[in-house]
């Protein structure tokens, strides 16, 4: 799949769920309304939706929410999948998690061929881990990641960096993921949705600022590493690790971006901030055949936006996008 760019789309990010068990302070508010379950895809019509994709070549599939694991069953989808791994038809199949039910499916995702998983954490004071996930605790979320290092699988951590609130622990969380072999990517805020009284533009951090702090720490050497994703990689010289930065306000990182994301409803967003989008649930359910499918995905990729047009400033304060993330796929 080319897109109008000649990007290459081999990159497929799944919403299984806008569900969370956490209410994050930059990602939603803490009185959600989610989607009624009717609206939701069946397990097997993701799996027939993302096995579509994969044969028209998508070879990186990564599942997200919400919270993956909270979705009921969703270990049913991560042993279907699994084949197109078996086949060599599929090159990744992983997830982001909060890590909070990591424990419970670290063996058996690493057994579904799942060899690393993306995990989200902000802060590791576990007061601070509190007041930002609202409904989160630490101590299981590090338990999760005990689990998936024991069973074999990389864990990389995801760090939003927040105004006034980790700004002064982010060298420690270098520390510490160079301590237990963890590479780490730091996010700027991104403006999607309502998130209550919570205002983004007090919590918008500049990565800029962010990587000159981390240089009085550490030595962050230029290594030429990409995923083809919006993440820019040095090496910490000191602890050996990755440290990424995802920077959507203070640098469009869309120029080389290889993917699409698709929601729990089977809603394909061609970018993550624009509302184009193309509805794949209703060619999925008009016939037994995929023809109608392939041909709606193959449309959808021709309007593939060249980029994002995110902002944060005094002008700009509210979402630029009305979708939460938990819904188009953190």
């Amino acid at each position: 799949m080319i897109d109008p760019f000649g990007r290459h789309i081999s990159y497929l990010r799944v919403s299984v769920t806008d569900r969370c068990d956490f209410r994050c302070v930059y990602c939603m508010s803490e009185d959600m309304t989610f989607l009624p379950k009717a609206e939701i895809l069946s397990l097997e019509e993701l799996d027939r939706l993302c096995s579509a994709f994969v044969g028209m070549g998508v070879r990186k599939l990564r599942l997200t929410g919400g919270e993956p694991l909270v979705r009921r069953g969703i270990m049913q989808l991560f042993r279907s999948l699994s084949r197109h791994l078996k086949t060599g038809d599929l090159q990744e199949l992983t997830l982001t998690t909060n890590g909070s039910q990591l424990a419970k499916h670290a063996e058996e995702l690493a057994a579904c061929g799942v060899k690393r998983v993306n995990v989200s954490i902000d802060t590791l004071n576990p007061e601070k881990f509190a007041e930002i996930t609202r409904w989160g605790r630490l101590p299981q979320v590090l338990e999760g990641i005990e689990a998936a290092t024991a069973a074999g699988l990389k864990v990389k951590i995801n760090a939003v960096a927040l105004r006034g609130v980790n700004d002064d622990e982010l060298s420690e969380m270098v520390a510490w993921c160079g301590k237990h072999g963890h590479d780490m990517t730091i996010i700027e805020v991104m403006p999607m949705g309502d998130i209550g009284g919570e205002q983004r533009l007090d919590q918008y951090l500049p990565l800029s600022m962010v990587r000159s702090r981390l240089k009085r720490d550490w030595t962050l050497e230029e290594i030429d590493y990409r995923t083809g994703g919006p993440a820019r990689y040095v090496r910490v010289k000191e602890t050996g690790q990755k440290l990424g930065f995802i920077t959507p306000l203070t640098h469009n990182f869309c120029e080389s971006c290889n993917r699409v994301r698709l929601t729990c409803t089977g809603t394909l967003f061609m970018c993550l901030g624009q509302d184009d989008a193309a509805d794949l649930r209703a060619p999925l359910r008009a016939s037994e055949s995929d023809e109608a499918l392939r041909q709606a995905i193959r449309e959808a990729i021709s309007r593939k936006p060249k980029g994002h047009d995110f902002v944060i400033d005094r002008d700009h304060t509210g979402p630029a996008v009305t979708r939460h993330m938990s819904v188009t796929g953190g």
